[in-house]
């Protein structure tokens, strides 16, 4: 079927019309209330993620240290499926967003049914492909003959749910760009509590160890997909998700990709920056390994609710630039600043301040202690501007600025750090693996600096000078 005819199909069907949400109304002139609105539920199912890897990791502790050794290994590989969800799901976002704030639902419509019916094919791809090839994985990763077994009963039984992840994430971020943070958050919430629930049922009650922690979490993610199902079903959002939508129009599906590429692209550098980081700290000794895991750690959850906060507002920024706003852009993106910066610099002074009581609460080894507190106060002296990177990066992809998404994006954990955590450390030691964390988040954060007030004049000058075949191109 054609566009000119698929759009005829879309036009005569009543059901075509989507109800108004009944959650969020992203033109809500009380900016700050909307904005708090749409990100405390991210960021507490954000928090909730976190929370269920650490509740994960308790109960495969008393599996013993081989059970635990054999999920680490798969992590890379949920990693990875994650990774290309949340590409989907940034450039769905952007899409549905921009297009709600032109007042076009429909289009917001083609590009939310679009986007899911290429991640299931995608998905099951990659599941295949993971699978075929999974003891090869493993044993580039390092598994041991003990280890190799286990890992792949895991993966065995948790790779199928990849395709269900992967549509439970871009789900979410369809629901999130129409305002319908809260549903997100329930959706996360209902399914930590069933995988909190099902884990010792299957782990020990049942006996089947192993096998059972990733048969629970396979459950928690089909329970999850189960709620978007119904979700877009009963037409609880602003976006209609329906067969007669689809439309694999070349353009949409690039628009689509090269907003998103950036996102998955990130997530992948991130890990490849961990995997490089300990292997840095490696060279000193065990007990460096382990202070730059606390610091990590300390890090990562003073990156949760900054992250999480960008994420749900993402929304506005996205409606506001498809209403060509741009006062409102640049209104509601100082506003995230201002927010951002001030939790990350709080953040970072209490860290710094309060370094070892904090990393006493991870380590009673007085070795550990004493290298992981000075790790934690070198990587927090320029977290401040950890929130003006976030933002810009959420601003840039809301907008559809992909190509100087990835410049900033890929700046933190990329271009940036790589380079200097491999050569640093052979020149100046220890030493060397601090400065490289420190002078990447520096460098990121002047150039997210710049970036955001280039864009800031822009949008000062009435937004982008695009002829009306551009403007419409941008949206279509």
């Amino acid at each position: 079927m054609d566009e000119r005819n698929a759009e005829l199909v879309v036009k005569s069907d009543r059901d075509a019309i989507p109800k108004k949400n009944r959650d969020i109304d992203l033109s809500d002139q009380n900016l700050l209330s909307l904005l708090l609105r749409l990100a405390i539920p991210s960021v507490i199912a954000l928090s909730i993620n976190a929370l269920q890897q650490l509740l994960n990791a308790i109960f495969l502790a008393s599996l013993g240290a081989r059970a635990i050794a054999a999920v680490s290994l798969t992590m890379p590989l949920i990693v990875l499926v994650a990774a290309v969800g949340e590409g989907i799901g940034v450039g769905t976002a952007s899409f549905i967003s921009r297009h709600l704030g032109a007042g076009n639902a429909l289009e917001a419509g083609r590009g939310a049914s679009t986007a899911l019916t290429l991640a299931a094919p995608i998905g099951i791809t990659i599941t295949i492909a993971l699978l075929i090839n999974l003891r090869s994985i493993f044993v580039v990763l390092g598994a041991t003959p003990s280890i190799l077994p286990m890992a792949v009963d895991y993966a065995t039984i948790l790779l199928p749910g990849a395709v269900m992840m992967l549509l439970s994430i871009v789900s979410g971020f369809i629901a999130r760009a129409e305002g319908n943070t809260r549903f997100s958050m329930w959706t996360t919430l209902s399914a930590f509590i069933l995988n909190a629930v099902l884990d010792p049922i299957f782990i020990f009650l049942l006996g089947l160890g192993l096998r059972g922690a990733a048969l629970a979490t396979l459950l928690s993610e089909l329970a999850a997909i189960s709620f978007y199902i119904a979700y877009f079903a009963k037409r609880l959002g602003t976006v209609l998700v329906r067969t007669s939508q689809i439309s694999l129009r070349v353009d949409r599906i690039r628009q689509l990709a090269l907003i998103g590429a950036p996102a998955t692209t990130t997530s992948i550098l991130t890990a490849l920056a961990g995997m490089f980081l300990y292997g840095a700290a490696a060279r000193f000794g065990d007990e460096f390994i382990a202070a730059v895991g606390i610091a990590a750690r300390i890090l990562t959850i003073g990156a949760l609710p900054i992250t999480g906060f960008c994420i749900g507002s993402q929304a506005v920024l996205g409606f506001g630039w498809g209403a060509r706003d741009f006062a409102r852009v640049m209104k509601v993106a100082k506003f995230m600043v201002s927010i951002t910066v001030a939790i990350s610099v709080a953040y970072s002074a209490a860290v710094i301040v309060f370094a070892r009581p904090l990393v006493r609460l991870f380590s009673d080894n007085d070795k550990v202690t004493d290298i992981a507190v000075s790790t934690c106060i070198v990587f927090h002296l320029f977290f401040g501007l950890y929130g003006i990177q976030r933002v810009v990066t959420t601003m840039l992809q809301a907008v559809g600025r992909a190509r100087l998404s990835a410049v900033v994006s890929f700046a933190r954990q990329g271009y940036l750090f790589i380079p200097a955590v491999l050569l640093f450390p052979v020149i100046s030691g220890f030493s060397g693996v601090l400065a490289s964390q420190a002078i990447a988040e520096l460098g990121a954060g002047m150039i997210a600096l710049y970036v955001m007030l280039r864009q800031f004049a822009e949008l000062r000058r009435g937004g982008p000078a695009h002829s009306a075949r551009n403007r419409e191109g941008s949206l279509s």
